[in-house]
């Protein structure tokens, strides 16, 4: 039987501060559920850090670290959750974030419950999404400064989407090896590269997606070496009407994420038919991003933050609906992703 703080944080509050991957979490096997479940609220919990904009970088840098040193055992520190939840709580509009960020003593508690591995697992991917974190504080200019830097090469921006969502997919094949063994087929090396893949694959999408609304925060991660040879700049893509110029760039890059996607779909496949909760795990993260992408390269507004391709919660349902039948078998598998990629090759002119 769990105490009552466990059942809250991985109930209630999990499903608040989650949205829509609470489905996914939903439908895991239960000895995932509560590993990665409270990574989950621990990484959102330093990204409420890190996004404050209320509170100056190099404050919010000095929390984030704290934090990550406590995620990996540091001794109790009540007075750094006090200021977590006094300084950066109050400036909260949601308010189950705010809740969040009052319950990390509880959330630490619970960490410290579970087993060595799963303990060990958590604390590594809570590190390396806080480093994503630490690239973004360090890299970009504070938000109210109306400076705009763009990362210079794509192997930054390739780096950057490990830290933020590769290593999840990281995380994620191991969390599947401890508690269903034997689950995933496949090489190990090509299985955990897959899994990367599929991470990146979702963050490429949300930076194309989120692009306009970034760019006025001061972050361009659209590199410059992408950018110069289209003779645009950071403060270009600022300016909507450069949408369809900018397209065959963003194009480009939508070919990269494809390619990704590719990869995720053989993940999803290398998952046993029979294992379901698994497999929609994945499918419905595949789809929902792929319709994502279809929806970006018909958007000739693409840069316009009151325009972002955003997928509907309605079709959202339709794809979960739709996914039940055809979980069990690759062939549809391969066929309803297919026909998406192909949709997104037409239009980008292959």
């Amino acid at each position: 039987m769990r105490n009552p703080a466990r059942a809250f944080l991985l109930g209630p509050l999990l499903k608040g501060v989650s949205r829509s991957f609470y489905l996914t979490l939903r439908v895991l096997p239960i000895g995932m559920r509560d590993p990665v479940g409270l990574a989950y609220l621990l990484a959102r919990a330093a990204d409420t850090i890190a996004d404050t904009s209320l509170i100056p970088p190099g404050q919010r840098l000095e929390m984030l670290l704290a934090l990550r040193a406590q995620v990996n055992g540091a001794a109790d520190d009540d007075a750094l959750l006090h200021r977590m939840a006094v300084e950066v709580a109050a400036q909260q509009t949601h308010s189950d974030e705010k809740v969040l960020l009052e319950s990390l003593g509880p959330a630490l508690a619970v960490l410290a419950q579970l087993s060595e591995s799963d303990r060990d697992a958590v604390r590594e991917i809570v590190s390396t999404l806080t480093e994503g974190m630490e690239f973004d504080l360090r890299t970009f200019p504070d938000e109210s400064s109306g400076q705009i830097v763009a990362l210079r090469e794509f192997e930054a921006l390739d780096r950057y989407t490990y830290l933020v969502a590769g290593c999840v997919g990281e995380f994620w094949t191991k969390m599947t090896w401890a508690h269903i063994p034997g689950t995933l087929k496949g090489e190990p090396d090509t299985t955990l590269n897959r899994g990367v893949r599929f991470g990146k694959a979702l963050q490429l999408t949300n930076v194309l997606r989120d692009c306009g609304k970034d760019l006025r925060i001061g972050r361009c991660y659209i590199p410059s070496t992408m950018l110069d040879p289209f003779g645009l700049s950071p403060q270009d893509l600022l300016l909507p009407k450069h949408s369809v110029r900018a397209q065959p760039l963003m194009f480009e890059l939508v070919r990269k994420t494809l390619d990704h996607f590719r990869e995720a779909v053989e993940y999803t496949l290398a998952i046993p038919a029979h294992s379901v909760r698994l497999r929609l795990a994945c499918l419905w993260p595949i789809v929902i991003g792929l319709e994502t992408l279809l929806l970006l390269v018909d958007n000739d507004a693409w840069l316009d933050p009151a325009k972002v391709s955003k997928v509907k919660r309605n079709t959202v349902y339709q794809v979960i609906a739709y996914s039940i039948p055809v979980v069990a078998s690759d062939r549809l598998i391969r066929g309803w992703t297919g026909r998406l990629m192909g949709r997104i090759e037409n239009r980008l002119g292959r």
